[in-house]
């Protein structure tokens, strides 16, 4: 077994393994808010995948789960003609809505979402939304009196899947790795800034349309570069919408550390004779046991 084997085997053991008790749930969720917002029982229409899942960079493991639920616009006006803070009104018709179908579920609002929990440590953060115009969405925050946001989540879907198919499905990957050495090294970086970063970087990585074979490389020059990110930066533009995506700390050290690391394991693959358990044994120590020993 080599190196795109090593590499292989990783990516699947990190991939979303439950997604049918997901795909349930998020038709359940969708049935009931359609049932009493929109007078249909579809269990598609109206619903959307957003953030990592939605961008198809998640994996297993993954605890936040979230959906957009487009709301008729006749709801928007309602609840923006309360004289004090309809965002929360707003959200507590719909946390009332999804009851119905979890009522043993401890769900709750929280400003800008309701957060439906499941026993299996995955929560549903469902945003209720109005559609605009240029198909971005309107929706509530109750924090601080209430007030309404815009989020943009569909470009962004859009073009990582599209630099996905462009080179060699390797951007879904990478970002999946990254957020294994994320939790393997506890770095204080969001999902959506390492999709902005992995983004960034493959556009001009020279080896984009290659596989598993060359993701010994694909890992160490991102964190290469990863670690020359400007450590004063405070903010990134997401792909597509363009959004600020703020950062949570300084990644760059850990990212630093693991490129050494990615070097030391990549001597042992090319070392004569190859040392490769001392390799993996690398490898492990930057992202984890799901890497194979």
């Amino acid at each position: 077994m080599g190196l795109a084997d090593w590499f292989s085997i990783f990516c699947t053991n990190i991939q979303i393994q439950d997604g049918g008790t997901i795909s349930t749930r998020y038709r359940n969720i969708t049935q009931r808010l359609n049932t009493d917002f929109w007078n249909t029982t579809s269990d598609t229409s109206h619903s959307l995948y957003v953030g990592s899942y939605g961008r198809n960079t998640a994996i297993q493991g993954i605890s936040d789960l979230d959906m957009i639920f487009q709301l008729p616009y006749s709801v928007y006006e309602k609840y923006n003609n309360y004289s004090g803070n309809g965002q929360s009104a707003l959200l507590q018709a719909v946390k009332a809505s999804v009851e119905t179908t979890y009522s043993t579920t401890s769900i709750r609002s929280d400003g800008q979402v309701i957060v439906v929990p499941f026993s299996d440590g995955i929560s549903f953060e469902v945003v209720p939304a109005f559609i605009n115009e240029d198909d971005s969405y309107t929706y509530p925050d109750a924090n601080n009196g209430g007030r309404w946001r815009i989020t943009n989540p569909k470009p962004e879907i859009q073009v990582v899947r599209s630099r996905n198919n462009a080179c060699n499905g390797n951007l879904v990957l990478l970002c999946r790795m990254v957020r294994a050495w994320k939790c393997k090294w506890d770095v204080p970086i969001g999902g959506l800034l390492i999709d902005t970063l992995a983004y960034q970087f493959i556009v001009d990585w020279q080896h984009s349309d290659k596989s598993y074979l060359y993701y010994d490389y694909m890992c160490r020059d991102f964190f290469n570069w990863m670690a020359d990110q400007d450590s004063e930066q405070e903010y990134w533009k997401a792909p597509g919408s363009g959004q600020s995506v703020y950062g949570k700390g300084l990644f760059q050290y850990k990212a630093k550390r693991c490129y050494n690391i990615s070097l030391e394991a990549i001597e042992h693959e090319t070392a004569t004779p190859k040392k490769e358990w001392s390799a993996k044994q690398k490898w492990r120590e930057i992202f984890g046991t799901t890497f194979p020993d």
